[in-house]
């Protein structure tokens, strides 16, 4: 199964989630980003105020580690409600992403630098 057919699979079953429950009604655009926004900020606050090692022992717990797995899934969820709205083929958008990406960020240049590619 290639990545395209895995991601449809992904947002077929949240949909379905989404739709037994009659929650489509809430799911429009402005909403769904700022669902997004906030899934991400909670993400950011797993991290927040912690040490490099702090951090390190809360990946190593199992605890730790499903926290984080929630929240990625929390975001991709919404990801994949986003697309479905839009239309916008994620796994196909990823893959321009890169494409475009290669060419603002050619290896010559960007090799190891954390500057955007307008400062390379």
């Amino acid at each position: 199964m290639d990545d395209s057919s895995r991601i449809q699979e992904l947002k077929e079953a949240v949909i379905a989630f989404r739709d037994r429950r009659g929650w489509k009604r809430f799911h429009d655009l402005k909403n769904l980003s700022m669902g997004l926004a906030i899934e991400a900020s909670e993400l950011m606050e797993l991290f927040l105020w912690k040490s490099r090692e702090e951090i390190d022992a809360m990946l190593r717990s199992p605890g730790g580690r499903e926290r984080l797995s929630e929240e990625l899934a929390d975001i991709m969820v919404f990801l994949l409600y986003l697309s479905g709205e839009t239309g916008i083929d994620l796994a196909g958008a990823v893959r321009d992403k890169i494409a475009k990406n290669e060419k603002k960020y050619p290896v010559e240049k960007s090799y190891g630098s954390n500057r955007k590619y307008t400062e390379l």
